[in-house]
């Protein structure tokens, strides 16, 4: 059993059904939802799980079901685009100062060193307040890639440094082809199975980050995601009424999200390790 979970294809073929059922859960069904989930005494008060309402409903007079469902699309939409753009930028920025050196790598690499040296939370914090005490999902994914793009652009740079040495790379330089062409045949396949893994770990850092905020009350409550579902509980006593599902099931697919998403990211860097080794 052991081999199993330690089998790059298992892992990653586990976590991609893990991921599968969240994103028909957040992707499909919204679309399919009767009415706006969002607005309050839309349905019977504290309703117990039932064929009408299959999670129940909130003390708002919502249903927990379909409100998880936008909850959990709003959660996975943030986290892509901070992953994407946080990717995107790292790892252009980091091939550009680790392939070109000189000024530009020393002033990317200040700014690499200089952000990765700033905590995200109180910063996100700090913005909190200064914006009132509700940051929109916007602003939040704004300040995410802000604070993100360094992690890859620092590893990417180290990748590109040793590959520009590399015997082929000279080659390919003596023999004409462009800097963009070397950097994008000759150097970019090597990154990519890590790109795609560190793609997946800021897909969970950003969708992290936000659930804390919104937990503690510093993220827009007006926009459904999965932590602004956990503060309202709270808020209205949801463990103490007995409401169970109503907090359990934003905390069941967050859970469930991060482990497809680690399982995915574990198989994919494993299978790019294993690529290396066999080069």
């Amino acid at each position: 059993m052991r081999s199993f979970f330690t089998h790059a294809p298992f892992r990653l073929y586990l976590g991609l059904l893990l991921l599968a059922v969240c994103v028909v859960l957040g992707g499909i069904l919204p679309w399919l939802a009767p009415g706006d989930p969002l607005v309050w005494y839309s349905a019977p008060r504290n309703q117990n799980p039932s064929a009408a309402h299959w999670l129940g409903t909130t003390s708002l007079g919502q249903d927990v079901f379909w409100l998880l469902a936008y909850a959990l699309r709003n959660s996975i939409i943030l986290g892509l685009i901070v992953a994407g753009l946080s990717t995107i930028i790292g790892v252009f920025l980091g091939l550009a100062a680790g392939y070109a050196g000189g000024w530009l790598d020393r002033v990317l690499s200040f700014f690499m060193d200089a952000l990765l040296c700033i905590p995200t939370l109180p910063i996100l914090i700090l913005m909190a307040a200064l914006f009132g005490g509700q940051l929109a999902l916007p602003i939040v994914g704004l300040l995410l890639v802000v604070f993100n793009w360094p992690y890859p652009a620092r590893q990417v740079r180290a990748v590109a440094l040793t590959m520009r040495e590399r015997e082929f790379i000279n080659v390919a330089w003596f023999s004409g082809e462009s800097s963009t062409r070397i950097l994008v045949r000759h150097i970019f396949p090597y990154i990519a199975g890590w790109s795609a893994a560190n793609f997946i770990n800021t897909v969970l850092v950003g969708i992290s980050t936000e659930s804390a905020l919104a937990v503690i009350g510093l993220s827009s409550a007006q926009q459904a995601t999965l932590g602004t579902m956990i503060y309202w509980a709270i808020n209205y006593q949801a463990l103490l009424g007995g409401k169970y599902v109503w907090i359990g099931s934003p905390v069941i697919a967050i859970v469930v999200l991060f482990i497809g998403l680690f399982l995915v990211s574990s198989g994919l860097s494993m299978k790019s390790a294993a690529r290396r080794m066999s080069v």
